[in-house]
């Protein structure tokens, strides 16, 4: 992408611009960050206008944010979602007269897939509880005999806490019970009526 984006044509160019602020939404990705930087400094008019755009892309929420149809562990896809990325997708097929020139306002779609990249648990009055967490990467259990990890190589924090691309979290004690098996967003939390501290 990095190449196309200093392409002669300028419709190729803009799109690569764009889809780099697509490719890396949300993560804050250094590498393109600086890609996008260099170019910031090197293009003009409506070039550094889709740069802007990648950048803000790319620093959605301060990361915080992502784009993504796909949730509850990635089981799920959202159609409204889904529709919102194609959509973006395909006013990008004509960027100069769509995007950079009468209608910016068609970006304000890309909303209908973000999601919050952070696990944050609250109790059952919607007030934030700070409980150990193990965040790692997933293991696909299925057909596993007994009770499996979920994830290896993990770290314990205490919530909130940002969730990668492809991690996933447990909770680290068992003094509260989530009210959903998939720990992602936000997960209201239930006390556990059989935990006893000793």
């Amino acid at each position: 992408m990095s190449r196309l984006s200093h392409d002669a044509d300028g419709a190729v160019s803009m799109a690569a611009i764009i889809s780099l602020g697509l490719i890396g939404a949300g993560t804050n990705n250094a590498r393109i960050a600086g890609l996008l930087r260099k170019l910031s400094s090197q293009q003009y008019g409506g070039y550094l206008y889709c740069v802007r755009i990648a950048q803000g892309l790319l620093h959605l929420g301060k990361g915080l944010l992502t784009l993504d149809p796909c949730h509850s562990d990635r089981l799920l896809l959202s159609p409204v979602a889904l529709a919102g990325l194609v959509t973006v997708l395909h006013a990008c097929l004509a960027m100069q007269p769509i995007i950079v020139e009468k209608y910016p306002y068609m970006l304000y779609i890309l909303a209908l897939a973000m999601q919050p990249r952070m696990l944050l648990t609250l109790d059952e009055d919607l007030k934030p509880l700070h409980v150990p967490v193990r965040v790692g990467q997933a293991v696909d259990v299925v057909g596993q005999a007994g009770s499996p990890r979920t994830i290896t190589g993990f770290q314990t924090y205490n919530t909130p806490v940002v969730l990668a691309a492809g991690e996933q979290a447990e909770l680290a004690t068992e003094k509260y019970i989530p009210l959903t098996p998939v720990l992602e967003g936000f997960v209201i939390l239930r006390k556990n009526p059989e935990h006893h501290e000793d």
